[in-house]
């Protein structure tokens, strides 16, 4: 009888990438619908709203693509920190570092026998892997990587912000606001929804938690825009 390798398939190794473009393309459809209708409501000119809305995407992908950079990039620094701290502690005392790496497992529930030779075969194996991530909760699948953090939140916000404005740039502007407004909540209920599933969690709770917020960040804005408007 011939063994099948079982290979399970987890979703932890997407949860970088993910959540950036989650959250890059919710704050492009959100930040951009909102300043469109913000305007749109303020009584400006569809020239005006394109303008924006353009402006918006450009400098929301921006800050997008510096701010994602600038906090993975540190934690990217800590985790290297710690791993620097800890190759000098296997350096200067390893039998040490066993015995604290056994003292994990023993309180993960191994037998301290079964615990000092899983240490002492995953050490001789990779001594500062076998730490990093036992120790530290450093692993490859969840380290930080601060370039595709950065380039995914850029993207993503790109392609968010690129919808309404679509919407925007194909109506008139006596009908922009409900154009805008329900295609954008149409967009956030489908992003949520997808980011659920691709995440495995409920699509209908994520969809329903995605659309409220946005469709309160765009009440907020065109109320706003509408009072400002009638003050000008």
């Amino acid at each position: 009888m011939i063994a099948r390798h079982h290979r399970e398939r987890h979703r932890t190794d997407r949860i970088g990438w993910l959540r950036a473009a989650v959250l890059g393309a919710n704050d492009g459809i959100v930040s951009t619908a909102s300043l469109v209708l913000g305007v749109a409501a303020a009584n400006g000119t569809h020239a005006n709203v394109m303008v924006a809305g353009i402006a918006g995407l450009v400098a929301g992908a921006m800050s997008m693509a510096a701010g994602e950079y600038v906090s993975v990039r540190s934690q990217a620094d800590s985790e290297q920190g710690a791993l620097d701290m800890e190759r000098a502690e296997l350096a200067a005392d390893s039998v040490g570092e066993h015995r604290e790496l056994a003292a994990i497992y023993v309180g993960r529930g191994l037998t301290p026998a079964l615990a000092r030779q899983v240490a002492e075969q995953l050490m001789a194996h990779d001594a500062l892997g076998a730490h990093s991530r036992d120790e530290l909760g450093i692993s490859e699948t969840l380290k930080a990587r601060p370039i595709q953090a950065a380039w995914t939140s850029a993207a993503s916000y790109a392609v968010g912000a690129a919808m309404p404005l679509v919407a925007a740039a194909l109506c008139a502007v006596s009908i922009l606001i409900p154009v805008v407004s329900a295609t954008s909540l149409v967009f956030l209920a489908v992003l949520g929804g997808v980011a659920a599933r691709v995440g495995g969690a409920d699509v209908k709770t994520g969809a329903v938690r995605v659309t409220f917020w946005g469709a309160l960040a765009m009440a907020v804005t065109a109320g706003v825009g509408a009072l400002f408007g009638t003050l000008a």
